[in-house]
C-alpha cells in the first residue's frame, strides 16, 4: 500500500462504490447478481497487481470484521422487509420447516462426502466443514430476489435468514468445545429461549434510544448496541443473531403489538417513521459493506485452484448434492414448478466466515481452501442460472386436477 497517496486511496475506494452501483443497476437489467460482479473485479484487481507488480496485503481481520458487520446490518435488514400476517404464519413456517430439513440434511451429505472423500479425518471435523458449506447466503440472496414474485421472493428472505440463524449455531455449538457433554447440548437447547428473552429487551431498549433520544446521533449509536449484543451474545454461545432478527421484525410489524401502555409510550407513528429511518440507513450500509467484502474476497482468491483436479472433482460432488438434496426436498414439500427456488442455493458471507474461525483442533489439513472458492463461484452461477430462467408468470402444476395453472 505504500505505492499509493491518500488520494489515489480515496479514489479509488469512491470509484469501488461508484462500479458496485453501476453493477447493482445491471443485476436489475441483466439478473446477473452483482456479487458475482463484484468478485470477478475483485479476481481482475488481484491479477492486475500480480502483473504489475504491486504487492497488496490485506489482513484477514479486516475480512472477518467486514463479514461480521455485514452480517449483522443483512439480517437486520431483512427483518425490516418482512411482514408478519396470519395469512403468512403458513409461508413463515413453510420456509423455516425448508430451512432447517435443508440444512440439516444438506450438512450429514457434505459431511458424509468429506469423510469419504478423506477417510483419514474424524467424522465430527467433516461435519463442522459440512455446516460452514451448508449455510445459504442471505448476503447474496437479499439483493438478488427483486424480480421475483411476491410470495417467492419472501420465502426466499425467509429461508436464507433462518438458514444463517441454524447454521451459526450449530457452527457454535459443534465449535465450542473439544467434547460434546450433555452440559453444552442443554445449553445449546436453552439459548434459544434465552434469546428471544434477550430480544425483547433488547427491542424496547433501542426503541427508547431511538424514538426518545433528543440527541441527533441515531443510527450509529444503535448499530453499536446491536454490535455489543452480537458479540457479547456470541461470547456466551448464544443465537445473537435471532435477536438482531427479531428486533427489525418487531419494528416493522409494531401494530400486531396488541399491549396499550406500550402503544401509549410509542405510538404508531413514530414506530413508523423510525421504521422508515433504519431502512433507508441499514439499506445503504448493508450496500457499502457488500460491496468491500466481496471486493477483497474476491481479491484473496487464488485462481490456480482451478488447475487442481481434486477440488474441481470434490467440488462438483459438493455441489451436485447440495442441489440434489435440495431439488427432493422442494420437489417432495412444494410439489410445484421448482424455478427459481431449486437454484437459490449460493455460500458466501456467512461461509467464509465462519471457515476462517474453524478452532484449529478441528482443522483438516488435507482439505484444499479451494473447494471452498468453487463451491461459492459454483454455487452463485447457479442461481444466476435459475434467476435468469425465472419466468415472471411461472407455469405451476394444480396437483389436484393434473393441470397447470398460471399463479
Amino acid at each position: 500500500m505504500e505505492h499509493f497517496s491518500s488520494f489515489a486511496i480515496l479514489f479509488t475506494v469512491c470509484g469501488l462504490i461508484i462500479l458496485s452501483y453501476l453493477f447493482s443497476v445491471l443485476n436489475r437489467a441483466t439478473r446477473i447478481p452483482s456479487v458475482l460482479l463484484l468478485l470477478g473485479t475483485g479476481m481482475l484487481f488481484r491479477q492486475l497487481s500480480i502483473s504489475l507488480g504491486i504487492s497488496i496485503q490485506i489482513p484477514q481481520a479486516a475480512t472477518e470484521i467486514l463479514g461480521t458487520v455485514g452480517l449483522i446490518m443483512i439480517v437486520l435488514e431483512a427483518g425490516l422487509d418482512l411482514e408478519i400476517t396470519r395469512k403468512k404464519l403458513p409461508l413463515i413456517k413453510n420456509s423455516f420447516r425448508s430451512a432447517l430439513v435443508i440444512f440439516l440434511v444438506s450438512a450429514l451429505g457434505v459431511a458424509g462426502i468429506l469423510q469419504w472423500w478423506l477417510p483419514e479425518s474424524p467424522f465430527i471435523s467433516c461435519l463442522v466443514y459440512a455446516i460452514v458449506l451448508s449455510v445459504v447466503s442471505s448476503a447474496i440472496v437479499l439483493p438478488s430476489v427483486h424480480h421475483l414474485s411476491h410470495e417467492k421472493k419472501e420465502f426466499l428472505i425467509y429461508e436464507a435468514s433462518f438458514s444463517d440463524v441454524i447454521g451459526i449455531m450449530l457452527f457454535n455449538f459443534f465449535t465450542v468445545g473439544q467434547v460434546i457433554t450433555w452440559q453444552s447440548a442443554s445449553w445449546f437447547i436453552g439459548s434459544i429461549p434465552v434469546a428471544l428473552v434477550l430480544s425483547v429487551g433488547v427491542c424496547f431498549g433501542l426503541m427508547l434510544l431511538l424514538v426518545k433520544n433528543r440527541v441527533n446521533v441515531k443510527f450509529f449509536l444503535v448499530f453499536a448496541v446491536l454490535v455489543v449484543v452480537y458479540v457479547g451474545g456470541k461470547s456466551m454461545q448464544l443465537p445473537s443473531l435471532l435477536t438482531i432478527l427479531m428486533f427489525g421484525l418487531v419494528v416493522n410489524n409494531w401494530e400486531l403489538v396488541q399491549w396499550k401502555p406500550l402503544k401509549t409510550y410509542f405510538s404508531d407513528d413514530s414506530v413508523n417513521d423510525m421504521a422508515a429511518f433504519l431502512k433507508s440507513i441499514t439499506s445503504e450500509s448493508a450496500f457499502l459493506i457488500r460491496t468491500f467484502f466481496f471486493l477483497i474476497f474476491g481479491f484473496g482468491i487464488d485462481l490456480a485452484f482451478l488447475k487442481n483436479p481434486d477440488v474441481l472433482q470434490l467440488g462438483s460432488i459438493i455441489v451436485a448434492a447440495l442441489l440434489a438434496l435440495r431439488f427432493i426436498y422442494l420437489r417432495i414439500v412444494h410439489k410445484y414448478d421448482l424455478f427459481p427456488e431449486l437454484f437459490y442455493i449460493p455460500r458466501g458471507l456467512i461461509t467464509v466466515l465462519l471457515f476462517y474461525k474453524i478452532p484449529e483442533w478441528q482443522r483438516i489439513d488435507t482439505f484444499d481452501e479451494g473447494v471452498l472458492f468453487f463451491v461459492i463461484l459454483a454455487t452463485t452461477i447457479i442461481m444466476m442460472i435459475g434467476s435468469l430462467l425465472y419466468r415472471d408468470h411461472p407455469v405451476e402444476i394444480d396437483h389436484s386436477s393434473g393441470n397447470p395453472s398460471q399463479e
